[in-house]
């Protein structure tokens, strides 16, 4: 029986068919919704995003968002072509567009714009930059604790293409993907360039040794919210957190494990590699951690 699933597995909504897409200043239906097959980010993968929750009609740590994404434009050089404000109005404009007030997740894309030419150059890019923001009922919906399988992919150097950039061009990350879903996992994991553990193709990951709270140095992988978060808490709710390297030895010991992410928010991990982790379930530390962040939740967007 195949019971696959993945970390961004969502609970089955019609009202997904009908939803409305902001297109460069316009609200379009779904099937309208269409760039140019000249846009720099179909062409190139040249663009950055960022992904939104809508909890009880605020979408989650919105000022955090909009800092990671004007500084990846900056970054790469990319000219929003508004400011803060209307990047927020934007998204504001969307929600009201879907008639949403929780329960919603949204993806937030800015590319280079148009080319002239199909090719890389970024002065060919004559008309920009695209902006799109889909926005979606959605409810996570991961029935048991995932799957992990070490992948020879890695997470580089920052001199290559900086993990930390939330980048459109996710390639690397992909062929971990489908290396694990060969393997029989749900997600990769990802080691850095010295071999440490690091992070999964798409979320940030933390183990549980002795109480102790272990995640990645953050050198190599996504500067994720959630992840911040999840080091906050545990800080100031006296449970031992490290940032630091471990490896697939210490990981494999662990009593629990768990991803971090905007959509899944704390996701347990039975299963790495074909090992246990602790029981195969959610351990007492992840789900106090789980807890916390609900709480956390309900401070920052209301009960």
């Amino acid at each position: 029986m195949n019971d696959k699933i993945t970390t961004h597995q969502a609970e089955e909504d019609a009202r997904n068919e009908e939803i409305l897409i902001y297109v460069n200043g316009r609200i379009v239906p779904k099937a309208e919704a269409m760039v140019s097959v000249y846009d720099s980010g179909f062409m190139l993968g040249d663009g950055v995003w960022e992904g939104l929750r809508l909890y009880n009609g605020k979408w989650a740590f919105l000022d955090e968002h909009m800092d990671r994404l004007f500084e990846a434009a900056k970054a790469i050089d990319l000219d929003i072509g508004m400011d803060r404000d209307g990047v927020v109005s934007a998204l504001l404009e969307t929600q009201r567009a879907n008639g949403m007030t929780t329960d919603a997740h949204a993806r937030l894309m800015v590319t280079r714009g148009v080319k002239e030419r199909p090719f890389q150059h970024p002065s060919l890019s004559r008309s920009g930059p695209t902006m799109v923001i889909i926005m979606e009922h959605s409810r996570p919906k991961i029935p048991r604790p995932v799957r992990l399988a070490t992948v020879p992919h890695i997470r580089g150097l920052p001199m290559t293409q900086d993990p930390k950039l939330n980048s459109h061009s996710k390639l690397n990350c992909i062929l971990a993907c489908i290396a694990a879903e060969k393997a029989g996992a749900d997600e990769a994991l990802m080691l850095d360039v010295h071999g440490f553990v690091n992070t999964t193709n798409a979320c940030n990951f933390f183990i549980v040794r002795g109480g102790e709270v272990w995640t990645s140095t953050g050198d190599y992988c996504m500067n994720g919210i959630t992840r911040r978060k999840v080091i906050e808490l545990c800080r100031e709710n006296r449970i031992p957190v490290f940032e630091r390297n471990f490896s697939l030895v210490d990981t494999y010991g662990a009593d629990e494990a768990f991803l971090t992410g905007t959509f899944g928010a704390q996701t347990p991990v039975g299963e790495i590699d074909g090992r246990v982790i602790g029981t195969g379930e959610m351990g007492p530390v992840t789900k106090r951690i789980r807890d916390l962040y609900k709480a956390l939740i309900e401070r920052e967007c209301g009960a």
